[in-house]
Parts: C-alpha cells; sequence; structure tokens
C-alpha cells in the first residue's frame, strides 16, 4: 500500500508543469462620439443645451431626467423656486446631498461657475471613488431660480469601469451648465 502512495505521490509531483504564458499589457478602451449639442425645448424655468445621444424626459415640476441609453446613465434635473429666504437652505441641501458621498468617495473636487453676464453661479462637484454619484452640480440666478443635478450609473459603482463614461458626462454636465439660460414663465 505504502508503494502505490510513494508512486501516486512521485507521478503527481513530476506531473506538474508550470507553463509560461506570456500574456501582452492591455486595457479596455471605450471610445465616444464626438459630441454634439441641441437646445433643450421644454415649458420650464430654465433651458440648455443637451448632446444629442441623450433622451430629455420631463417630469414634474420642471424636473428633468436626461438619459443616456448607450451608457446606462442618467442625469436627473431638479427645479426649485427661490423664495424669501430659502436661498441658503437650498445651498445648504445641495452640499449636503453632495459631501454625503463622502464616506465612499475617494476625493471630491469643487469647481465654482459664476457668469454675471447670464447670471449663472453654481458649483460642478467631481466624486472620485466607489460613491453612488460621480457628478453632482447646482445653479441658480440667486433671485428665482434654483437646479440641482446628480449623474447616477445603473449599475454598481466600479469607478476603474465607468471612468471613460464619467470623463464624458462630466463634460457634459459642464455644458449644462455653461448653457443654462433662465425663462420667464
Amino acid at each position: 500500500m505504502r508503494s502505490v502512495f510513494v508512486l501516486f505521490s512521485m507521478l503527481l509531483l513530476f506531473s506538474c508543469e508550470d507553463e509560461v504564458t506570456v500574456k501582452p499589457a492591455a486595457m479596455l478602451r471605450l471610445e465616444y462620439p464626438v459630441p454634439s449639442y441641441t437646445q433643450s425645448a421644454t415649458n420650464c424655468y430654465y433651458s440648455f443645451q443637451k448632446n444629442t445621444l441623450s433622451n430629455l424626459e420631463t417630469k414634474q415640476r420642471c424636473g428633468m431626467n436626461l438619459e443616456y441609453p448607450f451608457m446606462n446613465a442618467t442625469v436627473y434635473l431638479t427645479y426649485q423656486a427661490v423664495k424669501g429666504n430659502n436661498l441658503d437652505s437650498l445651498l445648504y441641501d445641495a452640499q449636503k446631498l453632495t459631501y454625503e458621498h463622502n464616506k465612499k468617495a475617494q476625493a471630491i473636487f469643487e469647481q465654482p461657475r459664476a457668469d454675471s453676464i447670464n447670471k449663472v453661479y453654481g458649483m460642478f462637484y467631481a466624486i472620485d471613488g466607489n460613491a453612488a454619484t460621480q457628478s453632482q452640480f447646482y445653479v441658480t440666478d440667486s433671485i428665482n431660480h434654483f437646479v440641482t443635478g446628480s449623474l447616477y450609473f445603473n449599475a454598481k459603482p466600479n469607478y476603474d469601469s465607468i471612468y471613460p463614461a464619467v470623463m464624458y458626462l462630466r463634460n457634459d454636465i459642464r455644458h449644462i451648465m455653461e448653457t443654462i439660460t433662465w425663462e420667464n414663465n
């Protein structure tokens, strides 16, 4: 019995060889088309230029969903009227919502926006890491209008995998902030 065990052990040891397979270095390369923009057509208090690859869905009280089906992502826009002295609370809520993602985020970068000619003031937040949202923003005219926006992917957040789409959509969000105009409805 012992000789069978020794023979089996020897066969097992000598039959195992590590074959080295050289694999080329490769990375996932996702390319998206150059964005082309068109003016959003809504009956709300604001309008902006949107990417032609996105679908705009108007919700209640001038909220909007800007869906990107080829990326499985949505930018959710919420409108609120500035009334009396509620601008401070609107700003606080927008900032609080962003920094609640600090638990999962590796970093949160702020980029202020101030356009005194068109009366658009706001903040863009780039959130790096496996947070639920990768970008958020708010814009206001400081008198009548306040819009917040959040980017969400319809998948579990994995920042490394969605990074190319995040960068593409961050540019779209910045374009929204740069082209937003206030309507007098």
